[in-house]
């Protein structure tokens, strides 16, 4: 009887400490509404930003670089738009060669972020991807439905990006640069496709933010919410962190 009762505490025990380690990999943020209507500048440090904490990404998937980039994110919300701004430093062979929309941007320098908007649908989710020039390409991805579509240009012309590098870089710049890429993503344009359960207090997405440069000389893949999978893969829903509207 002995020997039972250590062996149920042991399990007890092991399940507590993997409940503890599964809760560490839920990544969350605090989304707060923003007051009145910004500009989009690009401006990692303009006042709509200063008091915001930044996420962190920076979780590596694959072979670590030899040259590891800062990355951070920020976010905001009104009653019609999604703010985000990224801000990478210390990147080096910095590239931007794709200018058409949806175009391969993840293979230059790029942000991305993916998130699920029907807070009833975590598995079904739209992915934003820009590259450092602000070259911008949009898809939604929905297991419910069996189907992945890349948006119409017409919508994506609807979401304002702001970035601070040159529209497009053919020769690697060897860095250390600092760049920042900030867009105001409009709900009406999710709607298109997806049920959108409006931000407002106490609404949470799950949502995950990326940062990638796929080709050149310092290929990487970075994370802000922990992806487990070996081979990087940045659509996997199942992972996604958790956005908690304010």
């Amino acid at each position: 009887m002995k020997n039972v009762i250590k062996v149920l505490l042991i399990l007890t025990i092991a399940y507590s400490f993997s409940r503890k380690i599964d809760m560490k990999k839920v990544s969350i943020y605090n989304v707060y509404k923003l007051s009145k209507p910004m500009k989009i500048d690009g401006i990692w440090d303009k006042p709509q930003w200063k008091n915001i904490k930044a996420i962190d990404i920076n979780n590596y998937m694959g072979e670590i670089p030899k040259y590891r980039p800062t990355a951070q994110a920020k976010m905001k919300y009104d009653n019609d738009n999604l703010y985000i701004i990224f801000r990478v430093r210390r990147d080096y062979y910095v590239s931007c060669l794709t200018q058409t929309l949806n175009g391969p941007v993840w293979e230059d320098a790029a942000v991305e972020f993916f998130f699920s908007p029907d807070s009833s649908l975590p598995q079904d989710y739209f992915n934003i991807e820009i590259n450092c020039g602000g070259t911008p390409l949009m898809g939604y991805n929905s297991s419910s439905k069996r189907k992945s579509i890349l948006l119409d240009t017409n919508d994506i012309r609807k979401i304002i990006i702001a970035h601070s590098l040159p529209h497009k870089i053919d020769s690697e710049i060897v860095g250390p640069l600092t760049w920042t890429v900030e867009c105001k993503i409009p709900l009406s344009v999710l709607e298109c496709c997806s049920e959108v359960t409006r931000p407002k207090s106490n609404v949470v997405w799950r949502a995950n933010f990326y940062q990638i440069a796929s080709s050149g000389s310092n290929p990487h893949y970075i994370t802000w919410s922990f992806v487990d999978n070996i081979k990087p893969n940045f659509h996997l829903p199942e992972f996604f962190g958790k956005l908690r509207f304010q």
